[in-house]
């Protein structure tokens, strides 16, 4: 860790020296860290840095390819270090895991800079008095933020038990210069220090300074849409505990954990329903989510947008110029349920596994691609036709096809054609919280504390967040499953908190599919490795019948991420999570 921080403090000496033809110079052309407050550009620049270490795609390790280290997806390349973890043949000299750390500590080496002794605070970044006040209220309650946000994402990341069996965070690091070796701090500790730093962040922050309706001034308005606000750092508090409240993090099942996971995402959502949804043309529950809009209502905070092809590049197949690096599992798609809302394994739902895709959730058809399905155009036009079957172009084992016989289409720009160059691409941004978010977050936990029916201890039931989700218009613009009615939904709210857990469960897994939460969530449920271990499947398409056969057998070595190779070497006061002994 001393190693790291003296590396991060030579990359805020090339970062100062990037910023040089921002500022007017001093007289003799020089500045040093003793003459750095007057300097306010390169001060603001440690936060722009932090913002800039943030992902702003999804395509990476750390979203769509770390599906495939769970039951929704398989990696085409069998080198993949994802397929690797899967597979319990990942070795510290592959280590994936490094960047992730590094990128994290960095972060937050930059926020702590601006923090540290009030530099941010007590510099002068504008003439006017009203302005400037604005401006160091807003960069120093989004240093906390970014501090927060770097820290849970370190927490979900590393969090684990030791071989001893003690729950362990990361280190805390609230200083740009800390000598010696850094140990692990406990779990709750880190949750605290998260929460602590979202707390501070509420103090400076405006509520909504991103919100599209707000006018544009000199420091606040529509410009900060993708920056950090007091409504993100609440619903940060709530994912932050409901990782705390879940069963792998929470062995006595301390009520008190969920209720709070539930106060804080209720108060996102009764924000989002009334104060954002007040607004003309502004959120919608029942509205259709576009990923192709990353200033949609239905986000509360997001990285910067970026216009690119990676996504369609990656899931589709060679056939569509893509590469079909990451295809869905057999399981996943049986996930849906049928367009009534039941599962496909209840006689209610109508399933012909002789027509499997027929008469499916909606969406369904708006995240996966099968066999005869199409990508079509908004104008109508068919621009491909899929075909899985033994031969087809689009089936397995074909060079950059899918393994799995079925494609991913989320995030796709339907209109993207890398044969036609008149074709552009569309924006996207990686959400790091959105309304669905919240409503999931706050269906488990109420359902933890109150049942699924309650609607009085937090202002909504749980069945009532699930349902919003259900109904909701898909991607395609469809009518959602429970727009009329919703038989199952109502079904297992009546049957009590168990079965409609089960639901929730499944319900995060549709909707948060290749949005780097599924690995996270099976982590925080399972009571130990064997719960991760299994057989994922993928399509077999005949001519008059549709199968499956196992793909690729998972056997983890642990529920945790190790400790990166190189950081245990650093730092060798440092604990490893279980199960990575070879990784010390």
């Amino acid at each position: 860790m001393k190693n790291l921080l003296s590396t991060l403090a030579a990359a805020a000496a090339l970062l100062l020296a990037g910023c040089s033809d921002l500022l007017d110079p001093m007289p003799n052309g020089g500045y040093n860290e003793d003459n750095l407050k007057n300097y306010p550009s390169m001060i603001r620049g440690f936060i722009i840095k932090a913002y800039s270490l943030l992902p702003n795609s999804y395509n990476g390790t750390e979203y769509a390819y770390l599906e495939c280290a769970t039951d929704n997806a398989v990696a085409r390349d069998q080198s993949h270090a994802m397929r690797r973890l899967a597979t319990g043949s990942l070795s510290p000299g592959d280590d994936p895991f490094a960047s992730w750390w590094s990128r994290d500590y960095e972060g937050i080496y930059y926020v702590n800079r601006f923090l540290e002794n009030d530099l941010g605070l007590n510099t002068r970044f504008y003439v006017n008095p009203e302005t400037d006040e604005a401006a160091r209220k807003l960069y120093q309650g989004e240093a906390y933020a970014l501090r927060a946000w770097f820290q849970y994402d370190l927490l979900r990341k590393f969090g684990g038990r030791s071989a001893d069996g003690e729950l362990l965070g990361f280190p805390i690091v609230t200083s740009p210069y800390v000598g010696g070796d850094l140990v692990r701090d406990s779990y709750d500790r880190c949750v605290a220090q998260i929460l602590s730093d979202c707390d501070k962040a509420l103090e400076y922050l405006p509520q909504a300074h991103r919100d599209v309706f707000f006018e544009d001034q000199t420091v606040s308005g529509s410009m900060n849409w993708h920056r950090f606000d007091g409504i993100s750092m609440v619903a940060l508090k709530a994912m932050t505990c409901l990782m705390w409240a879940s069963p792998a993090f929470n062995p006595q099942n301390d009520l008190s954990r969920w209720e709070k996971a539930a106060e804080y995402a209720a108060e996102v959502m009764k924000y989002k329903l009334e104060v954002d949804g007040a607004q003309l043309g502004a959120f919608d529950p029942k509205a259709r989510f576009s990923w192709s809009d990353p200033d949609s209502p239905e986000i509360i905070c997001s990285s910067s947008p970026s216009s690119n092809a990676n996504m369609e590049t990656l899931f589709y197949p060679n056939g569509f110029n893509g590469t079909g690096a990451v295809g869905v599992t057999q399981e996943l798609v049986d996930a849906f349920p049928m367009a009534n809302g039941y599962p496909i394994g209840d006689p209610a739902g109508g399933y012909d596994e002789n027509d499997p895709y027929a008469g499916r959730d909606p969406r369904f058809y708006a995240t996966v691609f099968y066999h005869n399905s199409q990508i079509v155009k908004s104008n109508g036009k068919v621009q491909y036709t899929f075909d899985m079957s033994a031969g087809g172009r689009d089936a397995a084992n074909g060079p950059n096809n899918s393994p799995t016989n079925y494609y991913a289409r989320k995030f796709l720009y339907s209109e993207w054609n890398k044969s036609d160059l008149t074709v552009q691409t569309a924006p996207r941004s990686v959400a790091f919280m959105r309304w669905t978010h919240m409503c999931l977050a706050f269906a488990e936990a109420a359902n933890r504390v109150a049942g699924p029916l309650d609607a009085t201890r937090f202002g909504y039931s749980a069945r009532q967040a699930v349902g919003y989700l259900r109904s909701r218009t898909t991607g395609d613009g469809e009518p959602g499953l429970g727009a009329a009615a919703d038989p199952y939904l109502d079904a297992c709210a009546a049957q009590g908190k168990e079965a409609f857990e089960t639901l929730v469960r499944n319900e995060r897994r549709i909707e948060l599919c290749f949005e780097g939460e599924r690995f996270f969530d099976l982590r925080r449920w399972a009571e130990d490795v064997s719960a991760l271990n299994g057989t994922v499947s993928k399509a077999v398409v005949g001519d008059s019948r549709y199968g499956r056969e196992p793909v690729e057998s998972r056997v983890f070595a642990s529920r945790w991420l190790p400790i990166p190779a190189t950081e245990m070497r650093r730092s060798p006061n440092l604990v490893q999570n279980e199960g990575w002994t070879a990784w010390n």
